[in-house]
């Protein structure tokens, strides 16, 4: 049995990978930030089979995602290692794919800004940066039920909540990397892709 198992990830699984086969070629490196369970990491990896794929979480977060991943025996998964994105470990190589699902609006405001300035320093030339969640244009909502979403988030932890894509894609442009689209997901929420220059 899975620990910390999320219907809403099981939900929105298949069409993130919709997105993600867009930009993934055999053999590419993706760093997940934020594992949680690990269901997007083990749905992607069965589905792709020729990626590394790897896990991440908060130290104290890392249990449950290690128990999760062993339970299965994917070679294209990679041991998670613990990452606070404040304080990020070395890492050997560059990797082609950055992504991160249901994250910025949990994390403080400086912890989504060490995340994207880490995305510049680790993604390869070319490489993208694939970021789902909520989040605001132009200072608005995409629907009601976000607003409300958002709502609840600050009352919970006043640094918490949904993002504006503006300071986000100014923050994405600082670390050299541009957006290349936009993608519209079900229940509200969307999949931005930005990618690096080379």
């Amino acid at each position: 049995m899975l620990h910390n198992y999320s219907e809403a990830c099981e939900r929105n699984q298949q069409p993130i990978l919709d997105v993600l086969q867009h930009y993934l070629q055999p053999s590419h490196r993706v760093l997940e930030i934020g594992s949680g369970s690990g269901q997007h990491a083990l749905f992607c990896v069965e589905q792709l089979q020729h990626n590394h794929w790897q896990p991440s979480e908060l130290p104290g977060n890392l249990a449950a995602l290690q128990h999760n991943l062993s339970l299965f025996n994917l070679s294209g998964i990679r041991s998670p290692i613990p990452l606070d994105v404040s304080m990020p470990p070395r890492f050997s190589h560059a990797y082609d794919l950055l992504f991160t699902a249901n994250t910025l609006h949990i994390m403080s405001w400086s912890s989504v800004q060490d995340l994207i300035r880490l995305a510049g320093e680790i993604i390869a030339p070319e490489g993208f940066m694939v970021v789902y969640g909520p989040f605001r244009y132009q200072n608005a909502y995409t629907s009601p039920s976000n607003a409300a979403f958002d709502q609840w988030l600050k009352q919970r932890d006043p640094q918490s909540g949904i993002r504006d894509f503006e300071a986000l894609e100014s923050l994405a442009n600082d670390a050299n990397h541009f957006l290349l689209k936009d993608w519209t997901m079900p229940a509200n929420n969307q999949c931005l892709v930005w990618q690096k220059q080379g």
